[in-house]
C-alpha cells in the first residue's frame, strides 16, 4: 500500500530536497507541497494525506497552528513537526496540539522514508526517552491540580497503570514486566486507553498523563 505525504515548508528547496528522497521510494507518494499553514491546511482537506511533514515555523500561520486546525478538523493524518533545533520549546506545543513526533530537518534520507513508514503504522515518531525528556521539559510549566482529573475516569484502575507506565517511557515489554501481563494484553490496553480518550497514539496519552497530573516531571518508573 502507497504511503501519501504531504510537505509543508515555507523553504522551497526544502521541500524539493524531501519530495526527491521520498518520490524515490516504491511505497511513498508526494501528493501536495505548501509553502505556508494555511496552505497546508487546505491541502491536508483536499488531498487527505497519510503523514503531513510540517515545519514548526511557517508564514501566515505556524506549524502549530496548522497542526491544531488539521487534527481539529477530523484528519486522519499523521502530523511530524519538522525542526532545525533538538528539543525545541515549540515541537512541545506542537505535541500538544495532536502532532505524533518530530524530526530534525538534517535528517538522512534513508531515515526519513523510515520514518514516514513507521508513522503511518500510527506509531509514535519519538523514541520513549526523547519522548521522557520533552515532557519533563517543558511540564513544569503546567498548573498544579488539586484533584483527579475528569478526563481520566473513563478508564480502568489497570488503564491507569498502563498509561502512567506509557507516560514514564516504558516500552510494551517492561510494562509486561512490571504488571506481570503478557505484551499483548499491555497492546490491548493501550489500543482501550487511546480509544477511550479520543487520542491518536501513545505520545498523545503521555501528554495527556502530564496534563492531567498522572505524571510529573522528575519523577520515576
Amino acid at each position: 500500500m502507497t504511503i501519501t505525504v504531504l510537505l509543508a515548508d515555507d523553504q522551497e528547496l526544502v521541500r524539493a530536497g524531501f519530495a526527491m528522497i521520498l518520490g524515490a521510494r516504491d511505497d511513498i507518494e508526494v501528493v501536495g507541497e505548501a509553502g505556508d499553514g494555511l496552505e497546508a491546511v487546505a491541502l491536508a482537506a483536499e488531498t487527505k494525506p497519510d503523514v503531513v511533514l510540517m515545519d514548526v515555523r511557517m508564514p501566515r500561520l505556524d506549524g502549530i497552528e496548522a497542526t491544531r486546525r488539521i487534527v481539529d478538523a477530523g484528519s486522519t493524518a499523521r502530523v511530524v513537526m519538522l525542526t532545525t533545533f533538538d528539543l525545541d520549546e515549540p515541537v512541545f506545543a506542537a505535541l500538544r496540539a495532536g502532532a505524533s513526533g518530530f524530526l530534525l530537518k538534517d535528517i538522512r534520507p534513508a531515515d526519513l522514508a523510515d520514518a514516514v513508514r513507521v508513522v503511518a503504522r500510527g506509531e509514535a515518531l519519538l523514541a520513549p526517552t526523547v519522548t521522557r525528556r520533552l515532557l519533563d521539559r517543558f511540564a513544569t510549566g503546567l498548573p498544579a491540580r488539586s484533584g483527579p482529573d475528569r478526563r481520566l475516569e473513563p478508564l480502568t484502575a489497570r488503564e491507569v497503570e498502563v498509561l502512567t507506565l506509557v507516560a514514564r517511557a516504558m516500552t510494551n515489554a517492561e510494562i509486561a514486566e512490571r504488571l506481570f501481563l503478557t505484551q499483548a494484553t499491555v497492546k490491548t490496553h493501550i489500543s482501550a486507553i487511546l480509544t477511550k480518550l479520543d487520542l491518536r497514539d501513545r505520545v498523545q496519552a503521555a501528554v495527556l498523563a502530564y496534563e492531567t497530573g498522572l505524571v510529573r516531571p522528575g519523577t520515576t518508573a
